[in-house]
């Protein structure tokens, strides 16, 4: 079994490891990637938007925030 006790798959990379018994080519390969790529940035996006909203940061904060860094 792939599976030890000192380091357990999670869901997602068993899952991932059951697409690799289809054999996908190459190009289905980079297509997955993109898709996970994508939802991944969407969830990023997501819940950066959610922590704006609920702390109630403003576009100003943000320009702020960017010229600090400069």
């Amino acid at each position: 079994m792939l599976e030890s006790s000192s380091s357990k798959l999670s869901e997602l990379q068993l899952e991932l490891l059951k697409v690799y018994s289809f054999n996908p080519s190459n190009e289905d390969l980079l297509e997955i990637r993109k898709i996970l790529a994508n939802f991944f940035a969407n969830k990023l996006i997501n819940n950066v938007d959610k922590s704006i909203k609920d702390n109630n940061i403003t576009n100003d904060d943000l320009e702020k925030w960017l010229d600090e860094k400069s």
